[in-house]
């Protein structure tokens, strides 16, 4: 649903807001949390968690560096039930890489 870098921001997020409460049963390092946030749809989920918890944090490219050819959308690639990727603005499966 989200990126890995949108992921990571929002787990920034919600980090400084926890730290903000100082709750004082919280940690002084990092704290430990995780969500799940359900989408629109029942297959549109994601799980996000402190970063501290995400020991291999690498980028999906087709989350991350895709532009779909026919809309313009860029980070839009979502996995289809066929297992090919999709559009999620206009559910084409035609892609381009988007220079870093």
């Amino acid at each position: 649903m989200f990126s890995l870098k949108q992921k990571r921001d929002i787990a920034d997020k919600i980090q400084n807001i926890l730290r903000e409460t100082e709750h004082p049963e919280l940690p002084s390092g990092e704290i430990q949390f995780s969500i799940h946030v359900s989408g629109e749809e029942a297959w549109s989920w994601a799980d996000i968690r402190n970063n501290g918890a995400v020991t291999n944090p690498g980028v999906n490219p087709w989350n991350e560096r895709r532009k779909c050819k026919v809309c313009g959308a860029e980070n839009a690639a979502l996995m289809g039930l066929d297992g090919k990727y999709i559009c999620r603005k206009c559910w084409r499966k035609e892609f381009i890489d988007v220079p870093e």
